[in-house]
């Protein structure tokens, strides 16, 4: 009898427990849907279904209406790689990319070190660097352009570099010599730099110190030896992801372009985003040339970012 009383607990409690598993799965799986859910909407109804009908529209004429009107197959595609425009905005682009993203990287890198060597207010100035990340392009665009480097005697470079006899430059009207260029490397240094020093300087404070200790008693040098046997290599990750950030990023600079050089009216310094701008949304409003165009640089920047990735060891870890 005794049996019998206590086996039918066990018995209940043995069929209750695959009831509670199955609750406590259900209510992990509405937790799960209820964070992402909404996430996952965004991201389909404001990402990947412009992407789907972006490529739906590049097959068809499109003029003046995003509802296609009259299949055209890849003509669309052909006719952007026929642009001699276009196509000379990606090579500038490419060759753009070559050289900003090392600068960038160099100088997010140098930030980082000399902000994690200090020992005093070292919050104070990682603040200092980061805060450009937050300005608006526009608004930096317009103090680069109106003060710092006002083409007139009265902006602030050409007054420094007049106590030393060097006359006014126009340095956003002409693009021989292309001073331009200066205008915009600068502005995308103090805009970005702090951003990847911020991850530049996670990725130092991370590095175990035994590895210095250990390089010390083999005999290493501080300064270069330990940089470039050890910081360089524990930073590889970081810099790989900081390098393909900053090739998407360039191939994407449209604000600071656009402000800087007459809204996109000159033909140099001419991004291929603002020159897409211009076809589907200036007057001629070409939505699918402009369509094929978008995907043509968006090819681009997978195949760049996908090789750079397979060149600088992407997700490999640090070593």
């Amino acid at each position: 009898m005794a049996t019998t009383t206590h086996s039918v607990p066990r018995r209940a409690e043995a069929e209750a427990a695959p009831a509670r598993h199955r609750r406590g799965v259900r209510g992990r799986t509405l937790n799960f849907w209820l964070f992402v859910g909404p996430f996952l909407v965004g991201l389909l109804v404001f990402v990947y279904v412009p992407i789907g009908w972006s490529l739906w529209l590049s097959l068809y004429k499109a003029r003046g209406t995003v509802t296609p009107t009259e299949f055209v197959g890849l003509a669309n595609y052909a006719d952007m790689l026929k642009d001699g425009d276009f196509v000379h905005s990606l090579v500038v682009f490419t060759v753009f990319a070559a050289f900003a993203v090392p600068v960038t990287w160099a100088a997010s890198l140098g930030l980082a070190l000399l902000v994690n060597r200090i020992r005093f207010m070292r919050a104070f100035f990682r603040s200092v660097f980061f805060l450009p990340t937050a300005v608006s392009y526009v608004a930096a665009s317009l103090i680069w352009k109106m003060s710092l480097f006002q083409g007139l005697s009265f902006g602030l470079v050409n007054t420094v570099t007049g106590w030393f006899g060097i006359d006014p430059i126009a340095w956003l009207a002409s693009p021989d010599p292309p001073w331009y260029w200066l205008v915009i490397i600068t502005i995308r240094l103090w805009l970005q730099c702090g951003f990847y020093m911020i991850l530049f300087l996670a990725a130092l404070q991370n590095i175990p110190q035994e590895l210095y200790e250990a390089a010390a008693i083999d005999g290493a040098k501080t300064g270069w030896q330990t940089f470039r046997y050890i910081t360089l290599p524990q930073l590889r990750a970081t810099s790989v992801a900081v390098i393909l950030l900053l090739l998407v990023a360039a191939y994407q600079a449209f604000d600071e372009f656009y402000n800087l050089l007459d809204a996109g009216k000159t033909s140099w310094g001419r991004t291929p985003l603002i020159y897409l701008y211009k076809i589907a949304l200036g007057e001629s409003q070409d939505y699918g040339h402009g369509s094929a165009g978008a995907l043509i640089l968006a090819l681009l920047i997978c195949v760049v970012t996908l090789l750079q990735g397979k060149l600088l060891g992407f997700g490999k870890g640090d070593e």
